[in-house]
């Protein structure tokens, strides 16, 4: 007779349906008091039997895994997407959305999670780096073990196999670029003559360094036109650069939150394009759409590329964003200290500045050169 098995270490039975031994576990129970049963199975009766061990070890190490056998890539990624995002604002959630379905479900969806391996991770990451750049391809890594990691949290795998895995160089990304200063001069005076939002938003943008998002969250209240030259120290005209289209209206990071002396270029076009606004406009935005609201991403850069092509620049090769990398490029032509750079465009520190903006610094540090030949003259005149 065969010896029946203690309590709690499982059973093992022969399924004449499948022609499978089954190997079962009890690992608990759910809060109406049902038991949760885990199942493997076995072409022999020995094979089953060693997952019967490994089932019993997973639930007396509190690693057996929850979920069905058929859970896949691609739930535990929606999974992520539809509660792991919760509160992000809409362009976030549209983002990962697009980068999940896109990289991730279309590639890995279809397999288990529990028997996705480091190598099936490592080969995707291989083969994504043919086609995407770095930093998607840190974005797409990081979707996956993200959406793992949530599942890891509620028993649905073992362990989160992105973690081992190390992302490789991708292709390159569209490097940014700095106008020089008479391609600046010619996009300034055609901003300048344009009479429009988009002109405005340029010349300010160029020459203050503002970032996109924070130069279309800005309102008159933030804007000072006159000054008080009086005053001592005298205060110039300035815009508050302290809201953002950023969820919750923060800009990007603390030191983001400043004020800046406007060039008299830009106070001069912002007083005829307050001037064109309606009274009713006058607390509102100042760089609206037509109909009194927010520009988006896709306004000022359909704007900005009509002013360049006017501008005599290859519009399609340009963007906004390299508005604010020309202004830090003609500062450091101009040799302004990084220091002061950073400061100017929001940053905490100049590694930012550097690490961001490194094509458009000076590369040649001057100040020790400098010091060194007034402290040690040529001597005899050579």
């Amino acid at each position: 007779m065969t010896k029946r098995r203690s309590r709690g270490d499982g059973g093992l039975h022969w399924d004449a349906t499948r022609q499978r031994w089954i190997a079962s576990v009890t690992v608990g129970y759910t809060p109406s008091g049902k038991r949760i049963v885990r199942r493997a199975s076995g072409r022999t009766k020995t094979e089953a039997k060693e997952k019967l061990k490994d089932l019993v070890n997973d639930r007396d190490e509190g690693t057996s895994v929850a979920s069905p056998p058929g859970f896949t890539v691609e739930q535990a990624v929606r999974d992520w997407l539809q509660y792991g995002l919760s509160g992000k604002a809409p362009a976030t959630l549209s983002k990962n959305t697009i980068l999940a379905q896109t990289h991730v479900i279309a590639s890995l969806g279809s397999r288990r999670l529990r028997e996705l391996s480091a190598d099936d991770v490592d080969r995707w990451l291989a083969e994504k780096a043919e086609t995407l750049s770095t930093s998607t391809l840190q974005n797409v890594r990081s979707i996956l073990g993200r959406a793992v990691a949530r599942a890891q949290a509620r028993d649905k795998v073992k362990r989160n196999v992105v973690l081992l895995c190390e992302i490789p160089k991708g292709q390159r990304g569209r490097p940014s670029k700095a106008l020089t200063a008479a391609q600046a001069e010619n996009l300034l005076a055609v901003a300048e003559a344009d009479s429009s939002v988009i002109g405005a938003y340029i010349v300010v943008s160029l020459l203050t360094g503002a970032r996109t998002e924070e130069l279309r969250a800005l309102t008159w209240p933030y804007v000072d036109l006159c000054g008080d030259l009086s005053a001592e120290p005298p205060v110039p005209p300035h815009i508050m650069v302290w809201r953002s289209v950023r969820d919750g209206g923060d800009t990007k990071t603390r030191r983001s939150r400043r004020t800046l002396a406007l060039p008299q270029r830009c106070a001069v076009v912002l007083r005829a394009h307050l001037a064109r606004q309606s009274g009713a406009a006058a607390g509102g935005l100042v760089f609206a759409s037509q109909n009194g609201t927010t520009l988006d991403a896709a306004n000022v850069r359909r704007g900005f590329r009509r002013v360049a092509a006017a501008a005599g620049l290859a519009a399609a090769d340009w963007t906004p964003r390299e508005l604010r990398h020309s202004f830090v490029s003609l500062l450091s032509d101009a040799r302004v200290p990084i220091e002061q750079i950073a400061r100017l465009v929001g940053h905490s520190g100049t590694s930012v500045t550097e690490l961001v903006y490194r094509h458009q610094i000076r590369p040649v540090l001057e100040d020790g050169a400098t010091a060194m030949d007034e402290i040690f003259p040529v001597q005899g005149g050579a």
